[in-house]
């Protein structure tokens, strides 16, 4: 079962308090106070582990509480300390106040240990009061209360392709195509009920991730389809490639609008991503339709078609945008890096889109770090 959002309350250990208690022993006169220390309370921890792809191990554990520290005794004697709690939860889970909506952790790092909730420090026993003025003091510490938290867990997938289009338009076709992801594929919409990660390889010592959520209606933004409930999982993608059906009743543009109105409506930094387009399903029309169609998408979005599309070595008999491009320049906000038609199932520019695309996730990380290096 696939689980992206848990809600828990998390509790540390309540710290254990200090004892009273003096010294009696046979011939031992005015044997003086001796009551010990409370142990801490237990801490709660959370770990990343990449072998934890879901929060289902969390879901329906309401209340995950750290062990109170025990009380000291008689003699010196030091509680035990409360035993700590380890939460597990997969890379790219954030830690959100429920109460309040304040991102508290953000835990993306395979074999990240974070302390969340501290325990609550151990009461001084009696023997510590001891004083020229107060010879037997008969007060002790109580132990400090543990902390509270109710949480909100969300898991949010990292990759570096996210892909986003309208439901059947190819999305599960082509990363089952690129990568080693197995989705379900069929011929009807929302077959993919649940996001789906794949490795796509380039070369021998070279791949990225690509991610496949839920298609996108129009009103996802709104709560419309399952668009709203799994766009979180390309918040964290370098780049998005926005899949356009060439074979759809709705016109290009109208699908290509409708994607980027509904990614700024659910995020402003959604929205600013670079991006690319794959037109898709070209094998259920003619090449002289695809470049008809792709022809009349490039002019209603401003951009005009070319057909150098010798570095990667595309299908010359459609019509492209933008795959001249180094890829090593601004890249543009708005206006797409490229525009490639592409066939899944009969394998038609795959292989051109498998490099473009990893191009262009290098391309945009260098023009990151030259940027956090220049700040």
């Amino acid at each position: 079962m696939f689980v992206d959002s848990v809600e828990l309350t998390i509790s540390s250990g309540k710290g254990g308090a200090g004892a009273i208690s003096f010294w009696t022993e046979k011939f031992v006169i005015k044997g003086g106070p001796d009551g010990g220390d409370g142990g801490r309370g237990g801490s709660v921890f959370f770990k990343v582990d990449n072998n934890t792809d879901t929060l289902s191990a969390l879901r329906g554990r309401n209340h995950i509480k750290a062990e109170n520290g025990r009380p000291g005794e008689g003699r010196k004697k030091y509680g035990r300390k409360g035993k700590d709690v380890t939460i597990t939860v997969p890379p790219g889970t954030v830690v959100i106040d429920a109460e309040t909506g304040e991102e508290l952790l953000d835990l993306v790092e395979e074999g990240q240990v974070v302390k969340f909730l501290e325990g609550g420090k151990g009461g001084l026993g009696n023997m510590h009061f001891k004083s020229s003025t107060n010879q037997r003091p008969t007060y002790a510490q109580p132990g400090l209360p543990g902390i509270t938290k109710h949480v909100r867990l969300e898991m949010k997938l990292i990759a570096d392709v996210g892909l986003v289009g309208y439901p059947n338009v190819g999305k599960s076709t082509l990363i089952a195509t690129l990568s080693n992801a197995k989705p379900e594929v069929a011929n009807y919409e929302f077959t993919t009920l649940t996001p789906k990660l794949g490795v796509v390889h380039v070369g021998d010592y070279d791949s990225f991730m690509m991610a496949d959520i839920p298609g996108i209606i129009e009103g996802a933004s709104d709560g419309r389809g399952l668009g709203l409930e799994f766009l979180r999982h390309i918040e964290r993608t370098k780049t998005l490639l926005l899949m356009i059906d060439a074979s759809n009743y709705r016109e290009m543009k109208y699908q290509y609008e409708t994607l980027l109105v509904e990614l700024k409506r659910y995020s402003e930094t959604l929205a600013t991503r670079k991006h690319a387009i794959a037109i898709t399903k070209i094998d259920a029309l003619s090449p002289e339709e695809v470049n008809e169609k792709t022809a009349q998408f490039l002019s209603d979005i401003g951009l005009e078609p070319n057909k150098t599309l010798a570095k990667y070595k595309a299908d010359s008999s459609y019509l492209s945008y933008g795959f001249e491009t180094d890829f090593g320049v601004d890249l543009p906000e708005k206006a797409p890096l490229f525009v490639l038609p592409i066939s899944s199932v009969a394998h038609l520019n795959t292989e051109p889109l498998r490099y473009a695309l990893a191009d262009f996730v290098k391309s945009v990380e260098a023009e990151e770090k030259a940027k956090s290096e220049e700040e």
